[in-house]
């Protein structure tokens, strides 16, 4: 048992592709930015810069003005995809739109290349629950039917695996191929997936099983709470936005509709809506396009006064 045990940490540890609840946050269509845009009415740049950087806004904060302007002239470079020395507003959108999936991207390349070690152009069903599920064949009936982790016993985690990998399958060949495996993996990033998000969410926090979350569910979501302590402040902010806005009809819990407007809000597109904001800070001819001249003198917009290793965002940004 305890070497049986030993091997599931290992593989879920090597692996990392059995799909967990997000405990962070449920909401799958987070702003740019960790940073609040206004703040008190005024603005925030470092909403900007971490829209414009990406991850990698936080580790440019040592270049001087002049090193920020020049590499900054680099990146322009690459945004101008058709190399007529002017960046539209679709290209600024299209590169927000990359520093923000890259994570994704990455992450996607890291798990390809471990299940598919061979470089085939699809990985099947079988292949993916061997890899990743392949330690059960050892365990006895009564421990695949235990609970794992969150509540969910080995053979609900296939289930669920088996239930998604079918919808990412649009071509029913029972196989994934890199762009399926995509959805797959991140599936609150595709259309056609995101009803199974919802599914999934509501599998999360459901957790009497009546089709409904209730307010209690929700907060038990996201925090346990500690013996002889007050609740933090933001639970009790959570509490007061459930009850004054996911529970749009208000009879105290959130049925699945009202659970899919909280986790995908209706469409806002937040890579355009910041396009338009940094065109309408640098535009100084109001043409309704940058130049390298226009941006590089709005520098302070896009990256701030200091930033630090532009070289590192250049080279992980070649594939752009």
């Amino acid at each position: 048992m305890r070497q049986t045990l030993l091997l599931v940490c290992l593989t879920i540890t090597l692996v990392a592709a059995i799909p967990k609840p997000n405990k962070t946050s449920r909401v799958k269509d987070e702003p740019l930015s960790s940073h609040q845009h206004y703040e008190n009415e005024e603005h925030n740049p470092d909403y900007d810069h971490e829209a414009f950087l990406g991850e990698e806004a936080k580790t440019f904060d040592q270049l001087s003005p002049e090193e920020s302007k020049e590499r900054l002239g680099k990146i322009v470079e690459k945004i101008d995809r058709d190399l007529d020395g002017k960046i539209t507003k679709e290209e600024l959108k299209s590169w927000i739109q990359y520093t923000q999936r890259r994570y994704i991207l990455e992450d996607v390349d890291r798990q390809w290349k471990a299940h598919n070690p061979n470089n085939k152009d699809s990985v099947t069903w079988e292949e993916y629950k061997k890899m990743v599920y392949g330690f059960m064949d050892d365990m006895e009936p009564s421990e695949l039917e235990s609970n794992a982790e969150e509540g969910f016993s080995y053979k609900d985690m296939i289930r669920r695996d088996q239930r998604r990998w079918g919808i990412a399958d649009t071509n029913g060949d029972h196989a994934l191929d890199k762009e399926e495996f995509t959805n797959f993996l991140h599936p609150e990033d595709a259309p056609h997936m995101k009803e199974i998000v919802v599914v999934e969410t509501m599998e999360d926090i459901d957790k009497d099983k009546n089709g409904f979350i209730s307010l209690e569910e929700y907060i038990g979501d996201m925090y346990r709470g500690v013996k002889h302590e007050d609740e933090p402040d933001w639970v009790r902010n959570e509490r007061e936005q459930f009850q004054n806005y996911r529970d749009k009809n208000k009879d105290g819990h959130l049925d699945p509709d009202e659970v899919k407007q909280w986790i995908i809000p209706p469409d806002f597109d937040h890579s355009e809506a910041e396009a338009k904001h940094l065109i309408q800070e640098s535009d100084a001819d109001a043409d309704g396009q940058l130049t390298k001249e226009e941006i590089i003198n709005k520098y302070d917009v896009f990256v701030g006064s200091q930033a630090t290793d532009f070289g590192e965002a250049l080279n992980r940004h070649d594939e752009f």
